[in-house]
């Protein structure tokens, strides 16, 4: 059973949400701005909040980007309410952790409650960008493309049908309250690596530095923007791939946290220009295949394949496989994907590629 609803959640009467037991499964994101409470206070309210599944640290801590839970704890429960803000691109943390509680949801059985998802406008738009998962791929992933152009509760409904679950699932409209057609959906920090506008731009492709020995700005004011490395030899005469609209100005930091915390890096500040179209994948595996190419100690970990689980892609980095032939895979890949895409897609604007 699935629907998609137009009315916010508090207008819902359903008897799970009104009288039953009700757990909220939450970031930060759940904050209602017209309101000026979160989503759990609601049931607390009520009176039939039952549980808070949530990061267990405080917003903005490094390295707390995920939201832990056991089977046992989602059993007695009429009804889950999920709400956080989704990135854009099938690596997000947390979203991994809302297709893991659905699984464990489906192998519940009967016993399972109804799902609520209240969704969000994607900060990343309906950008496409990548193929989706061949062969081998990181547990929890469902068949999207690397930046997939969907919602939150689109996803759920893919993944819903994808693993063919049985529970109900009713995805609340991110149009269907104030707060969601007025809060752009960068407003609050969606997970501490993720803190502004342009961040979930760079996402898609720069969520892949965390698999290689070059961080992507990871304990800084600026990550998936800065990528570097103690290695790294910045040279302004350098032939770096550059796409248009994009400038790769050199630069140094030292990350706080995270891969190289405390040591001086070298690297790169990812610009872009006012209205460029970024293909932030194809950029990353461009600049992969330099740093490649030019530096003996660079390394991709073995989570990296897995992670871009395409084979075509990761010879390209590996220099096995042309641009031309790259490029072509990609076009491909992405057209098929938008296909797909566009029988799960809730909202009147769909998921398109880069020309």
């Amino acid at each position: 059973m699935f629907s998609f609803r137009t009315t916010p959640l508090e207008e819902q009467l359903d008897k799970s949400l009104m009288e039953g037991k009700v757990g909220c499964f939450c970031t930060q994101n759940c904050w209602d701005a017209d309101k000026g409470m979160y989503l759990y206070d609601l049931f607390r309210e009520r009176g039939n909040l039952a549980r808070i599944f949530s990061p267990a640290d405080t917003e903005l801590t490094p390295d707390t980007n995920h939201i832990e839970f056991s089977t046992d704890e989602l059993k007695g429960l009429s009804a889950l309410v999920v709400e956080i803000q989704d990135t854009g691109s099938r690596y997000f943390n947390y979203t991994r952790d809302v297709f893991r509680l659905m699984s464990c949801m489906k192998d519940m059985g009967e016993e399972a409650p109804s799902l609520y998802v209240v969704d969000h406008m994607n900060p990343a738009g309906r950008t496409v960008e990548g193929s989706m998962p061949v062969g081998e791929c990181e547990q929890y992933v469902p068949k999207v493309a690397h930046r997939h152009g969907l919602t939150l509760g689109e996803l759920a409904n893919l993944y819903h049908s994808e693993i063919g679950a049985k529970y109900p699932l009713h995805v609340i409209s991110a149009m269907a309250s104030e707060s969601g057609r007025r809060l752009m959906p960068w407003t609050i920090a969606p997970a501490s690596d993720i803190p502004g506008l342009f961040t979930c731009d760079m996402y898609s492709g720069g969520g892949l530095w965390n698999n290689t020995n070059v961080t992507p700005g990871i304990g800084t004011s600026r990550p998936y923007e800065y990528i570097g490395a103690p290695f790294v030899k910045t040279d302004r005469f350098e032939p770096l791939p550059q796409p248009a609209g994009v400038l790769m100005r050199p630069c140094s930091f030292t990350p706080a946290c995270g891969k190289y915390a405390g040591h001086k890096c070298y690297g790169y500040q990812i610009i872009l220009e006012p209205g460029a179209e970024y293909h932030s994948l194809m950029h990353t595996l461009q600049l992969m295949r330099h740093f490649h190419e030019r530096y003996p100690v660079f390394e991709l970990y073995g989570e990296f394949y897995s992670k871009l689980a395409d084979p075509v892609l990761a010879g390209f980095v590996e220099g096995t496989v042309s641009a031309e032939e790259a490029r072509s895979h990609m076009k491909t890949e992405e057209q098929k994907w938008i296909r797909k895409a566009k029988k799960y897609a809730l909202y009147e604007n769909l998921p398109y590629r880069i020309k």
